[in-house]
């Protein structure tokens, strides 16, 4: 699994990185703990430049957040809450995710877009708020990038340094990615088995 995502950024380059990190924010196949690394890993082996695979990692994750933010900003709380109710299990939200990322963004303000970018769970679903409470967009555009250009620096970053160690480490990297990569589409797959049945019921 390793070596083909790999293989899949080595050949695609900068559009690869590009895509992949946009795409993990629409809907996340695969997570940018791995998409990011390896661009770190082909940068240390002198394939790209580490600041661009930063800045492009940067943009496909800014691009990313953009379609959420639409969301929230033009359907609205109840609007949200009722699509993520019928169709959350093609969207990858239900309303406690929506719920949970507006009482974040409801506490902590502009600073849940900028903090929101570095934590897993939140990362992606903080959009919605930041759009249903129509922060402006030149606001959302600084905060994501600024949360996106850190997240990504530090996963550039670690890919860069472990790949000295890269025989030492590829034992355990390719089986954990598996588990990552796995374990994102059985939950995913899960979720819409189980919404299928309950609504099924009803």
């Amino acid at each position: 699994m390793f070596d083909n995502l790999l293989n899949l950024v080595d050949q695609m380059g900068y559009w690869g990185l590009l895509i992949l990190m946009f795409l993990e924010n629409v809907f996340p196949p695969i997570p940018s703990e791995l998409i990011m690394p390896l661009g770190g890993f082909l940068a240390a082996q002198g394939k790209m430049d580490p600041v661009l695979v930063v800045l492009v990692g940067t943009a496909g994750s800014v691009l990313g957040g953009l379609p959420w933010y639409y969301i929230g900003r033009v359907l609205g709380h109840d609007r949200v809450i009722a699509l993520s109710e019928r169709f959350g299990f093609i969207m990858t939200m239900d309303p406690p995710d929506v719920e949970m990322a507006f009482g974040w963004f409801a506490r902590h303000g502009r600073k849940a877009v900028l903090l929101g970018r570095l934590i897993p769970a939140i990362r992606t679903l903080i959009s919605v708020p930041a759009g249903m409470a129509r922060m402006g967009m030149p606001t959302f555009l600084l905060l994501t990038t600024i949360g996106s250009l850190v997240w990504t620096s530090v996963l550039t970053a670690a890919g860069y340094l472990l790949e000295s160690q890269y025989e030492k480490v590829e034992t355990w990297v390719d089986p954990v990615s598996k588990i990552v990569v796995y374990g994102c589409i059985a939950i995913y797959l899960g979720r819409m088995g189980w919404r299928l049945v309950r609504g099924a019921r009803k």
